[in-house]
């Protein structure tokens, strides 16, 4: 009867053990993510030309990510970071295709971005 239940306590606690590993916490709330915007390297000055060309490289890197099934299954955020990029710089560059230039969106693409990057590492 012990025996029986030790095995139980065992099989219950090991799927937590063995991501335990990989697990990185993001300890800031999504909203203030991004609080200050301002530091972005995408200022809304540069040539429309060149915000179009770093927004899609920033896209195409989360999509790549996004992708990836190493990070899909990963405790880490990035999937998380990735996919909000995505949407972020894709509407960035919607803005930018109509030659209009949404601060908003082109900087939380830039932070987003730089989110996803960091928790890769």
């Amino acid at each position: 009867m012990v025996k029986s239940m030790l095995m139980m306590a065992i099989v219950a606690i090991a799927p937590a053990v063995s991501q335990a590993a990989d697990l990185v916490v993001d300890t800031q709330p999504s909203a203030k993510q991004c609080i200050d915007l301002n530091d972005t390297s995408l200022t809304t000055g540069q040539d429309i030309a060149f915000l179009k060309e770093e927004v899609v490289a920033r896209m195409d890197r989360a999509i790549a990510v996004s992708e990836d099934p190493r990070w899909i299954s990963s405790t880490r955020p990035v999937f998380v970071w990735a996919s909000e990029t995505k949407v972020a710089c894709g509407k960035a560059y919607g803005y930018l295709q109509s030659n209009w230039r949404d601060e908003d969106y082109i900087s939380k693409c830039d932070c987003f971005h730089a989110k996803m990057l960091g928790f890769m590492n």
